[in-house]
């Protein structure tokens, strides 16, 4: 480009910044970079973002089987027997109008 002239050089970097191409002459390393910059982000491709499925409806879809007795989540089992032996030593919450300050003022 040392030869062309200021208006060609200027001219082409123009061209290279509209069409989305390298400004300036750069090396096969930069290139390599250039390159991965131009393609989409990993989160954008659709094999990536599809690979698993929807985690509502995977999640409603467990629980119903759950219900009808065609599943089991040993976690979901584990929590509701935690909270029910929590209710018989009386850890629960307190009902409306049964809480500390309620019974402070009486």
């Amino acid at each position: 480009m040392s030869n062309l002239s200021s208006y060609a050089v200027r001219m082409a970097r123009l061209s290279a910044r509209i069409f989305g191409d390298v400004v300036r002459p750069t090396d096969s390393k930069s290139m390599k970079v250039v390159q991965l910059f131009k393609e989409p982000p990993l989160a954008q491709k659709k094999e990536v973002y599809e690979w698993y499925p929807e985690h509502k409806i995977y999640y409603s879809l467990t629980q119903r089987l759950r219900y009808m007795g065609l599943f089991r989540d040993e976690h979901q089992d584990f929590k509701e027997e935690m909270r029910r032996l929590r209710k018989l030593r009386g850890k629960g919450k307190p009902k409306k109008g049964e809480g500390k300050r309620a019974t402070k003022k009486k």
